[in-house]
């Protein structure tokens, strides 16, 4: 049976979450980690989105981002699912599917749920028990957004 084609709404914010395949780890190493941030970016560019938050996390992935358009939305997350699989694959010898399915795209209508979204993606590693403190997690954008002097991937969040 064919799947149900996503539904194309040009929302400006989504919350975007790919998982590994039957939830098995996408990130064995600190470089697979690098790679996949390299590519997220490159792709913002690409697309021309903009990311106000992500988290790496061992077995998924989690974003926050304005696109003008959800069909540069689908092709930015189709670009670095297939660039980070065939890293995966070649890296670990695997075949295969890396991810589970599609990845999910939660359109934000409110502006205090995209503030809450940030903060849900963002202590994501101390929900799943895997730190204490969010300034030690090195794979969210915590530590871009309130400590670091420089960016690397986030963009401002404006409010209109």
């Amino acid at each position: 049976m064919p799947r149900i084609l996503r539904t194309d709404m040009n929302y400006p914010y989504y919350h975007i979450i790919s998982r590994g395949n039957q939830k098995q780890a996408i990130f064995k190493k600190e470089d697979d980690f690098a790679v996949y941030l390299a590519l997220l970016k490159k792709a913002k560019r690409k697309y021309q989105i903009l990311i106000h938050s992500y988290c790496l996390m061992p077995n998924h992935v989690h974003m926050l981002i304005k696109t003008e358009s959800s069909s540069n939305m689908s092709k930015f997350m189709q670009w670095i699912n297939r660039g980070y699989a065939a890293h995966f694959n070649v890296t670990y010898e695997k075949t295969g599917h890396l991810w589970q399915g599609r990845f999910i795209s939660k359109p934000i209508l409110k502006e205090k749920y995209l503030l809450d979204c940030v903060n849900y993606i963002e202590t994501n590693p101390i929900r799943a028990d895997i730190i204490k403190d969010m300034a030690n997690y090195q794979w969210s954008s915590y530590k871009e957004r309130y400590l670091l002097p420089e960016k690397f991937l986030l963009d401002d969040m404006i409010f209109t």
